[in-house]
């Protein structure tokens, strides 16, 4: 679907969203008159204060597509680009999609949780101090001798309870509080509300920077290590639109060109060779100087060092169409100057460089390799959505014994 209506407050909503969210130098949407608004780069689900929900799919391929197969791409996008520790619930779980891709979100971390809580909750000591009618713990002898004469048959005491009150607790119970008031989904709403009668006795976080600062890594932790992610997630720790204004609970929105750089560098490690070193958003050089003063720093998405060579690959969301010649297949004249500035500066002028696009029924296989001179070279690859493999194999299998042999001039030839 690529018009939908929706209320005039919804619409009223999402116009003063997108002003603020442009304010804070994020692009949500183009309002391009008072009967038209178009959603920009970020994908996920908008609520409205009117119960209205926008769901933001990818738009993966031209012509029409179902939403059950974008949600899927999506998901497996955000799995595979986030390091989300997903639990399979079954063969159907990824392959129906009658809910938005939030329930999706919602669901793994409720099962995660209840895997958790079946295992038991980490208990702590931590000190209390307070006023009782009887002795308990240490006296706090230099409060009680200040106690006034009226007061004097109570107890100013410390002491050390044995309690569920730690930090990594307390995000949990606030994110379940989240979750619980979000879903429209009856086995989610199920389950959270089961989930939250036994966290009852557990505060919510009053500081979720710092509960997260302080989420313990030990040993005895471990079992708690899958659900951070998805806690993350929730709490809008690594969801930046999640967490800005007064309606913030129903919002998991996600840039579009981060979600596709993060699942290109999944793909990449996958498929990188041993010894092989992938540095992402490498920031050492610059365009051009001043007397002493560098200017306009190159940030490409990714460096790939391997036996003294190096590639610099950067990752597109854009549909090409490797038939259309005339226009260039959808090449952008700008990313081409951005990467021979790139080659200039990073690989001195000779090596590869590589763009990397989604793969399409219109584009399934790499283009013919440009020349850029003096023996800079670039290719524009296709990435598979599904399987994660760049097309062409334009990479050496990491399975790949080559003792003592040396590494070919080229990773995409």
């Amino acid at each position: 679907m690529d018009e939908a209506g929706i209320p005039a407050s919804a619409f009223d909503w999402l116009c003063r969203e997108a002003q603020r969210y442009r304010t804070a130098g994020a692009s949500l949407a183009q309002v391009e008159d008072r009967r038209w608004l178009r959603l920009d780069n970020y994908v996920g689900v908008l609520e409205s204060p009117c119960g209205t929900r926008i769901e933001i799919l990818p738009k993966h391929v031209r012509g029409e597509t179902d939403l059950a197969t974008a949600r899927k791409v999506l998901v497996r996008m955000l799995r595979h680009g986030l390091r989300l520790p997903a639990r399979d619930t079954g063969p159907t779980a990824l392959q129906t999609f009658d809910a938005p891709v939030s329930e999706w979100i919602i669901r793994q971390f409720l099962l995660e949780l209840d895997v958790l809580v079946r295992r038991g909750l980490r208990f702590d000591y931590h000190s209390v101090e307070e006023e009782v009618r009887f002795l308990r713990g240490r006296l706090q002898v230099a409060r009680q001798v200040r106690q006034p004469a009226g007061r004097r048959h109570l107890f100013q005491v410390e002491h050390q309870i044995f309690d569920a009150n730690r930090p990594e607790n307390r995000l949990l119970a606030s994110a379940l509080g989240m979750v619980a008031g979000m879903t429209h989904e009856g086995a989610n709403w199920r389950l959270a509300h089961e989930l939250q009668h036994q966290l009852a006795e557990v505060q919510r976080s009053q500081d979720v920077v710092g509960d997260f600062r302080q989420w313990s890594a030990d040993r005895l932790m471990n079992h708690y290590g899958s659900i951070r992610t998805w806690c993350e997630l929730i709490l809008g720790h690594r969801n930046p639109m999640s967490a800005m204004g007064q309606w913030t609970g129903r919002s998991l929105l996600f840039p579009m060109e981060r979600v596709f750089e993060n699942f290109v560098e999944a793909s990449l490690r996958r498929q990188l060779p041993v010894g092989a070193k992938l540095r992402p958003q490498a920031a050492t050089r610059y365009l051009c100087r001043q007397g002493s003063r560098r200017l306009f720093q190159l940030r490409p998405d990714f460096l790939i060092e391997h036996d003294g060579t190096t590639w610099v690959v950067d990752a597109k969301w854009k549909l090409l169409d490797s038939n259309d010649v005339a226009d260039n297949y959808g090449l952008s004249q700008a990313d081409f100057y951005q990467l021979f500035a790139y080659g200039k500066r990073y690989l001195a002028g000779k090596g590869q460089l590589m763009l990397v696009y989604p793969g399409t029924e219109l584009f399934q296989r790499p283009l013919e390799r440009f020349d850029l001179g003096d023996g800079l070279w670039l290719d524009a690859v296709p990435v598979d959505l599904e399987s994660g493999r760049l097309a062409g194999n334009p990479l050496p299998d990491r399975n790949d014994v080559a003792s003592n042999a040396s590494v070919p001039a080229s990773l995409f030839a």
